[in-house]
């Protein structure tokens, strides 16, 4: 879609050309910001010029540009990112999306679109990585993905602020995960999105998304029983409603999935 209040387009190659003026958005792929218009949008500043490697992995961590495409994130070696691997080809796969979109699309920028559904934010949340962030003042910002993504459209990011990275531990990458995902229709958008992850120290990690309004990560020292996980899954107060699932639907369709994953990471039945 042509953005018709658009005047200017800037691509900086620095940090220090790195600005916002009023109006300005910053573009990744544009593949969301291209599809309808965008009322008050009248820059655009073009993260892809600042030339960050889409993946970088460390001793440490695994760590993704926030301008690395669905497509390269896709294509990771096992060898860069361990039992993970599976996880990730699965919430590639959760965007529905055509090859057109996977090679434009960015992780940065489906997390920080922060809609429920947004499979980027599923899979860095299950798998605890941290944001890092540069703020329009300089230096940088770190903190947990699960708290950058406050609300449906909403993440705590200040004017100017951009979200460089994502930081995945390399303990939950080495982790044994789970993946459920349910929608209305086979090609549809996801309704819930529930992940588990069992760590080497036992500790077992179940994270809802599509279903909620913010991402929610439900943790315990070891695989609980069914009853505890069934009551910590409905306590969580903030179910989505819309064209894609009512909230009682979703409640109960994440509390199912979240059982499922529990027997399957080892959990009694």
């Amino acid at each position: 879609m042509d953005l018709v209040s658009v005047r200017t387009t800037r691509v900086p190659r620095s940090r220090a050309e790195l600005t916002f003026s009023a109006g300005d958005l910053p573009l990744g792929g544009g593949t969301w910001l291209f599809s309808e218009p965008q009322p008050g949008v009248t820059g655009l500043v073009d993260l892809t010029g600042l030339g960050w490697p889409a993946i970088t992995a460390t001793p440490d961590a695994l760590v993704v540009a926030a301008t690395c495409t669905l497509e390269d994130l896709a294509r990771v070696p096992a060898a860069q990112c361990g039992a993970a691997r599976e996880l990730i080809w699965r919430c590639c796969t959760a965007l529905l999306g055509s090859y057109k979109i996977w090679h434009t699309a960015t992780v940065g920028g489906n997390i920080c679109l922060a809609l429920p559904a947004g499979p980027m934010t599923s899979l860095a949340v299950a798998l605890d990585a941290q944001a890092v962030t540069w703020p329009a003042g300089g230096g940088e910002r770190r903190l947990p993905v699960a708290d950058l993504v406050v609300d449906v459209r909403a993440c705590d990011l200040a004017p100017g602020e951009v979200l460089r990275a994502i930081e995945i531990p390399a303990a939950s990458l080495a982790a044994r995960t789970g993946f459920r995902r349910l929608a209305l229709s086979p090609l549809g958008r996801s309704g819930t999105l529930v992940i588990a992850r069992a760590d080497a120290a036992g500790e077992f990690v179940v994270t809802v998304t599509a279903g909620t309004r913010r991402p929610h990560q439900l943790r315990f020292d070891e695989v609980p029983p069914a009853r505890a996980l069934e009551s910590a899954v409905l306590r969580l107060d903030d179910w989505y409603d819309d064209a894609h699932g009512a909230p009682d639907w979703r409640r109960a369709m994440t509390a199912l999935l979240a059982e499922e994953l529990r027997v399957e990471l080892g959990g009694a039945a």
